[in-house]
């Protein structure tokens, strides 16, 4: 490490609690579309997109565009004070775009974890109800509510006390854990048999395509299984798209390959582009359930987020970006495909579009890859259960030769860890 960047780690320590871990021992310094440099001048192809949420890019000219416009213009009233023409126009697009059954809503915040937990409030409001079903390996986020929903204890509730109740986990469909649609459907029964009654269950929610859980794609007849069950019990059924949606999966939310419709969405990552906004959309008459005043926050919907989610939604139609997540994942599947004909340390291979996951046998394997990958200027994230997933969530609008680039120096790192 260059003695910048160990100056600003030493000032990081003492400045900042170790709770924030932070995996890049360097400091960005700016970054373009695909690209981030550092401090030093070394550049980095980005396959982590911020977490998920830069489907766009880094600095999309049209994002910049549309944010400084906006801000000409104003930064902030609180829509709840004093709204504004833009958050209702997004509302209006994303309504026509979810795949909701009907007449739809949509209501803005400023987090991930901000639009589950208002998911949750909005379907009790509902229903009358207080019990959530979400699943193992879930992830939902780091607030408390978020976190009893979440279903991996390590490093997200560990050491953080009692979760708030009414929260059971039910086991999540992956065909490769040995874990079936009947396995998962039946996991439910017993928790209504055991823990709480049908009757009194708000909602189930479940992420399409699990995020931090390991890219594992939820089954179609398990989502079809899912409505039925929730409409026989007057329970809602809530898709978290908050990592799979705007384009990631090669669709604009994971849930338009499915027949089946959810009741409600949420949504934030990449609606923004790099600024903070989230979502719910869902039913108009469940979206009403809440009295004025329920929903909402300081910044919820703020006009210069809604600015960028604008340029995005325009982004991803103008230049096709759920067809280019078809592609380029596809082209990562198949390098990935040969990488498991070379090396028996994959295990398994997942991906909906561009939403691409590769099992390693363990976890020091993926980070031996991942540290090469560093080494030589590809960032990449890990993730599942146990650390041995490899992710990939590079940004949509990346240069064919550098997702090549990218791909190069992956199989790099695969020949090194097979040859160690």
């Amino acid at each position: 490490m260059d003695s910048k960047h160990s100056a600003l780690n030493a000032r990081k320590q003492q400045a900042t609690p170790r709770g924030v871990g932070v995996m890049c021992q360097w400091y960005a310094e700016k970054a373009e579309n695909s690209t981030i440099w550092d401090a030093e001048g070394n550049q980095y192809i980005d396959f982590a997109g911020g977490i998920a949420v830069l489907n766009t890019g880094h600095r999309h000219p049209k994002i910049i565009a549309a944010v400084t416009e906006q801000l000409t213009k104003f930064t902030h009233t609180a829509y709840q004070v004093v709204p504004y023409e833009s958050y209702v126009a997004l509302a209006e697009r994303i309504n026509a775009r979810a795949p909701i059954q009907g007449a739809a809503k949509t209501s803005f915040f400023s987090t991930g974890a901000e639009a589950v937990e208002n998911a949750v409030k909005i379907a009790r409001a509902h229903t009358g109800r207080h019990g959530i079903v979400t699943f193992g390996n879930g992830f939902h986020g780091r607030s408390f509510m978020t976190m009893a929903m979440t279903g991996k204890t390590a490093p997200y509730k560990r050491d953080f006390g009692v979760m708030p109740g009414g929260v059971f986990h039910a086991r999540y469909p992956v065909e490769s854990k040995g874990i079936s649609v009947d396995d998962a459907m039946q996991s439910i029964e017993d928790i209504f048999a055991e823990d709480i009654a049908a009757h009194d269950v708000a909602a189930i929610v479940l992420e399409p395509v699990q995020g931090e859980g390991g890219f594992n794609v939820v089954p179609a007849e398990f989502l079809k299984r899912l409505r039925v069950l929730c409409d026989q019990n007057g329970i809602l059924l809530i898709a978290d798209e908050v990592q799979s949606g705007f384009a990631r999966t090669g669709k604009l939310f994971a849930m338009d390959y499915y027949e089946t419709k959810p009741d409600l969405i949420t949504m934030a990552k990449s609606l923004g582009g790099g600024f903070p906004i989230s979502g719910v959309v869902g039913r108009a008459e469940v979206m009403d359930a809440p009295n004025p005043g329920g929903l909402g926050g300081t910044y919820a919907g703020n006009p210069v987020a809604v600015a960028a989610a604008h340029a995005v939604l325009d982004i991803i139609e103008e230049e096709g970006l759920c067809e280019r997540a078809n592609d380029l994942g596809a082209e990562l599947v198949d390098v990935l495909h040969e990488l498991k004909m070379s090396s028996s340390m994959v295990k398994d291979i997942r991906a909906l579009g561009s939403m691409v996951a590769v099992e390693l046998e363990t976890a020091e394997q993926a980070k031996a890859v991942q540290n090469h990958a560093m080494q030589n200027g590809l960032l990449i994230l890990t993730c599942g259960r146990y650390g041995n997933v490899i992710r990939f969530l590079y940004p949509l609008t990346i240069p064919a030769e550098q997702f090549r680039a990218g791909l190069a120096i992956l199989k790099q790192g695969f020949a090194m860890s097979v040859a160690a």
